[in-house]
């Protein structure tokens, strides 16, 4: 046999090979006679063209809110862990068993930058203790009395948010991931939910502790974007809408969208979106058991679950990890990120 070729073995069917001992998946071309054997000449192939590059576009305005958003949850939670110690004051020693030793330095730091929010006294013979300063234990007490006004609006978001999940019901763990975002004081369990035993309950299901809604109330079944088409008139007008160049539409099954600004969609992405925006799908408060997930209506309908999660928060805006933490309750797609990627520019 000639030196220049390579003996192939076949394994387990025609597309299947051993090259120097290691298995190829190739495309076999046809056989070339060397000597007295007939030997299968195989290439391996990169199985067609290589996919186009995704390019992703930025909000920059959104990251800068986001990077402003770090020191204000410093100063929050610094004030939170003081108002929680009976005396209302914190042992500066004591810190970092409440924040770690990493985070002690940050905060130490947001400490000696924001005098008028935090004092420091102690020292000599005593040990130093950080406080809220006057003016910030005024705002403080401000809050709480906020939070008493706000306790009606918060017990009906708190019913809306059990009303989305398949049964009803929530960790209470996976809530206090978002406590603050919903408005929800700290201790919300001890504090709220004993008070209207008519709305909650709370049990335990295999270990862990479970809140659940005690009763259905069909009037809070309404998403956030359909009380906006009701205000806008839209689902009483009769006059035929149309899509714009943005891809917006008027319609009942429509979200409002406004794009990064350097993102230009292209016709044929155009095309997609007006297809998708006339799209009927059920309501999010609907059970998700009763749909296939691979039901472009059902895939629709989970956008329209995280817009009305989104809608329940205080400033309309969550991260992806607590998102994912209601992956199981809310029924959303194995991929979240790419789901949320995919259906970029949907405004709230």
């Amino acid at each position: 046999m000639h030196k220049c070729m390579r003996i192939f073995s076949l394994i387990e069917s025609q597309k299947w090979f051993t090259f120097d001992g290691r298995q190829r998946l190739c495309h076999p071309l046809p056989s070339v006679r060397v000597g007295h054997m007939w030997v299968q000449i195989m290439f391996k192939t990169s199985g067609g063209r290589r996919p186009k590059k995704k390019t992703y576009y930025r909000v920059n305005e959104l990251d800068r809110v986001m990077e402003l958003q770090k020191k204000p949850s410093l100063i929050l939670r610094l004030k939170s862990i003081i108002q929680s110690q009976k005396n209302q004051c914190l042992l500066l020693r004591d810190l970092e068993k409440e924040v770690g030793f990493v985070q002690k330095w940050n905060f130490m730091g947001i400490i000696e930058k924001y005098p008028s929010i935090f004092r420091v006294t102690g020292g000599n013979r005593t040990p130093p203790m950080v406080m809220l300063a006057e003016k910030a234990d005024k705002v403080a007490l401000e809050e709480s009395e906020a939070r008493a006004q706000m306790e009606p609006i918060l017990v009906k978001t708190l019913r809306k948010l059990l009303m989305l999940s398949v049964d009803c019901m929530l960790p209470l763990e996976t809530i206090q991931l978002i406590e603050n975002e919903l408005g929800l004081p700290s201790d919300f369990e001890q504090s709220l939910v004993p008070k209207y035993p008519q709305f909650f309950s709370v049990k335990d299901v295999n270990g862990r502790t479970f809140l659940q809604l005690e009763n259905w109330d069909s009037s809070l079944a309404v998403t956030a974007r359909e009380e906006r088409l009701v205000h806008e008139g839209v689902l009483t007008s009769k006059v035929q809408a149309r899509i714009l160049k943005d891809g917006n539409y008027v319609g009942p099954f429509a979200f409002q969208l406004r794009y990064p600004a350097g993102f230009r969609p292209n016709v044929n992405y155009l095309k997609e979106v007006q297809k998708w925006q006339k799209m009927e799908f059920p309501s999010p408060y609907l059970n998700a058991r009763r749909f296939e997930l691979a039901d472009p209506k059902a895939q629709k309908r989970v956008v329209a679950v995280l817009h009305e999660f989104l809608s329940l928060t205080m400033e309309k805006r969550l991260t992806s990890g607590q998102i994912d933490a209601f992956h199981s309750e809310f029924r959303l797609p194995a991929r979240l990120l790419l789901c949320l990627i995919k259906h970029h520019g949907i405004n709230l």
